[in-house]
């Protein structure tokens, strides 16, 4: 799997133990930010894997390089398939499916607001927006503060999701990552 020519003699070079640390690095701090991000540690460390190596790899590989199970690897690839950032490769002659990361930057960015908003933000809306008819009409100084917080909370929110839709949409136009270079 790995490239390096000396890979043949069985003896890395000292290049190829400082890509390695670095790769495992990588796949490591890309995995602890998954988890922060409310996805599962090995499903960011497929997908760090995958966008690090300049070719696809099978089921096979990513279970070897990430010394884990065939179910956790199958299913960890599939939802990443789920969510765009991951897609299946075929190559003639082979049975064996191949998996590929969305290499994109910008794109990757794109996915994966796309994929909060579907399964965060809209949820998190309608919630607000079910307390808010609850409480509505409720005249105690509780309910009305809470009506109060829970429609900032909600018109913040829906502030929020029309922005993200913006800068998703600018996925197909070069404006918004142009201007955002300005704000370095």
């Amino acid at each position: 799997m790995k490239t390096d020519p000396s890979e043949t003699s069985g003896i890395p070079t000292a290049e190829q133990v400082r890509l390695d640390t670095a790769r495992d690095a990588f796949v490591s701090q890309w995995g602890t930010i998954g988890s922060a991000w409310g996805i599962n540690r090995t499903m960011a460390q497929i997908h760090a894997l995958l966008l690090i190596r300049p070719e696809p790899l099978t089921t096979d590989q990513v279970m070897g390089e990430l010394r884990i199970s065939r179910g956790n690897a199958h299913t960890n690839l599939r939802e990443l398939a789920g969510w765009g950032l991951v897609r299946g490769v075929i190559r003639k002659g082979e049975r064996k499916e191949y998996f590929e990361a969305e290499k994109d930057v910008w794109k990757m960015f794109c996915i994966i607001i796309r994929e909060r908003k579907r399964r965060e933000i809209r949820p998190a809306i309608n919630v607000l927006k079910d307390c808010i008819e609850r409480a509505d009409g409720l005249k105690s100084p509780e309910a009305l503060a809470f009506t109060r917080q829970a429609r900032a909370l909600s018109e913040f929110m829906e502030m929020a999701d029309g922005v993200l839709s913006k800068v998703v949409r600018s996925e197909r136009n070069s404006i918004i990552p142009w201007a955002l270079r300005f704000l370095k």
